[in-house]
């Protein structure tokens, strides 16, 4: 199969895999479950489309799953409690019953803010016809018609390929990041700064930071830092699309890593 795809296609799974990513770490994670930054209608528009062809649930399920695992990250209301072992983390969390301290707990947030968006509430009423048509049909379809790739072909490399390739790069923040690292930020907390994680997952493997500081639209430092979700969060602040980009100032970094920190960084 590989073999036998042309390099239009291996390009156009390649867009279709950050598309993906950038609905996820732009969208349901920095955008909506911790308003670390605020978009206009058309960048919402386009981050709950692609949060689509993630197909890792709707928008306000997994913000609501993330926050909680950030309130009780690492204890029994932790949806991916770490702590369970690396398998639960990455993907077993998904087989079992929520624990029900998760539910329990969970009630106790504070959820409306997603719902008060009206693109959330219409990804939620309309996902599994959405996800039909941006994670498997339009990746499958396009290839076929813009270039004659066979249906067979842009089925299993841009669609399916790509999206298990992205399921697996989202689950090793929960696993990996939280596991196999350096914590220069917090040395009390799991997450752990990883560099394999962050270059699959466009940003997102500074996990030390990120938990120390959540409320950050960067997820790390700024500087000279490999975070593509970043820079496309940048990018729509030039173009108009993005404003309010929260940041942690760098004194109050760097008292943390004197108080908390390893010691590595």
């Amino acid at each position: 199969l590989v073999q036998s795809c042309v390099l239009f296609l291996c390009l156009s799974a390649y867009f279709c895999f950050l598309m993906t990513a950038l609905g996820v770490t732009a969208g349901a994670h920095r955008l909506w479950s911790h308003r670390s930054y605020k978009a206009k209608l058309p960048l919402r528009i386009f981050l709950a489309v692609a949060n689509s062809m993630a197909f890792q649930n709707d928008i306000y399920e997994w913000s609501r799953d993330h926050r909680v695992h950030h309130k009780y990250s690492e204890t029994d209301a932790d949806p991916h409690n770490a702590r369970r072992g690396f398998f639960f983390s990455h993907i077993g969390w998904l087989f079992v019953r929520k624990h029900r301290d998760v539910i329990e707990k969970g009630r106790k947030l504070d959820f409306t803010d997603l719902l008060d968006d009206p693109v959330v509430r219409f990804q939620r009423k309309y996902y599994k016809s959405s996800v039909v048509l941006m994670c498997f049909v339009i990746p499958t379809f396009v290839p076929w018609y813009l270039w004659g790739e066979s249906l067979w072909n842009a089925y299993f490399l841009a669609s399916i390929l790509r999206y298990t390739i992205s399921l697996n790069v989202t689950w090793l923040v929960n696993s990996a990041a939280h596991m196999y690292g350096n914590r220069p930020y917090d040395k009390y907390i799991n997450p752990r700064q990883n560099t394999f994680v962050t270059l699959g997952a466009i940003g997102e493997g500074f996990h030390n930071y990120h938990h120390t500081f959540p409320f950050d639209y960067s997820a790390s430092e700024l500087g000279l830092k490999f975070n593509p979700t970043t820079w496309f969060i940048d990018f729509m602040f030039w173009l108009g699309l993005v404003t309010d980009r929260k940041q942690a100032p760098k004194e109050m970094i760097q008292a943390r890593k004197e108080r908390t920190g390893d010691g590595s960084a």
